[in-house]
């Protein structure tokens, strides 16, 4: 937390009761989305108070998939997004890492 920010590290789509990871962008999308949710959460705060996040994909040609997950997740208005294609994440079963970037609400 930085002032009224706090700042979120990439989240993946990796089950953190099982460890088990989606196999589609879709699927790995929620997943992340869910995690970015459950640290939210910890902070006080949810998906409504995120001003903006960067999306990592793999294949940028899936942004498409992702984007309809990510579409439904955030409520109006959608945060800013950077939605950036790398070469690799941790861990190379991975696809999509997000992260963000929320307000703390005064």
């Amino acid at each position: 937390m930085s002032g009224d920010l706090v700042f979120l590290s990439g989240q993946v789509g990796k089950d953190p009761q099982t460890g088990e990871t989606g196999g589609t962008v879709r699927e790995q999308t929620a997943a992340a989305l869910a995690n970015l949710k459950a640290v939210l959460v910890d902070a006080g705060l949810d998906l409504g108070d995120v001003v903006k996040t960067t999306v990592f994909l793999t294949d940028v040609t899936t942004i498409d998939e992702m984007n309809a997950v990510y579409l439904e997740a955030f409520p109006e208005p959608l945060p800013c997004r950077s939605t950036i294609g790398v070469a690799g994440l941790p861990a190379p079963e991975f696809k999509v890492e997000i992260e963000a970037v929320a307000r703390v609400r005064g």
